[in-house]
């Protein structure tokens, strides 16, 4: 199983960057994926989920970003626009233990497998 992240950057405030998943070693349709984030000084965030029937958005990026999957490619993307400042961390992708519910796919302890980290960068 792995996990490869990929799309950070550097982008000014409003701008819109594409964070992408690129998933091996299993099928997108029998697990959720989800990404994290995590800032300077601060815990790791989930940001946004999708499984087979469901997605779930962090209450800060709710109307910015949107989650998607291509199974051919077997591939997640964030879409991520309207960034803000407060949207700088390492993004990180990471593979349920199932498909989860709504109250808990925030819980990092749920998810079995992470890829490594890309940098997203907000400022002017």
């Amino acid at each position: 199983v792995q996990l490869q992240a990929s799309g950070g950057g550097l982008v000014q405030p409003g701008g819109s960057l594409r964070l992408s998943c690129a998933a091996s070693g299993f099928a997108l349709d029998d697990y959720g994926i989800a990404w994290f984030r995590q800032a300077p000084g601060k815990e790791r965030e989930g940001v946004s989920y999708i499984n087979v029937i469901r997605k779930f958005y962090g209450d800060s990026v709710k109307g910015r970003f949107t989650i998607s999957r291509d199974n051919a490619k077997n591939t997640v993307y964030l879409q991520m626009n309207s960034l803000k400042p407060e949207d700088t961390a390492v993004y990180y992708c990471a593979r349920a233990s199932g498909r989860l519910l709504s109250s808990l796919w925030r819980a990092p302890p749920n998810y079995t497998n992470w890829g490594q980290e890309t940098l997203v960068t907000v400022s002017s």
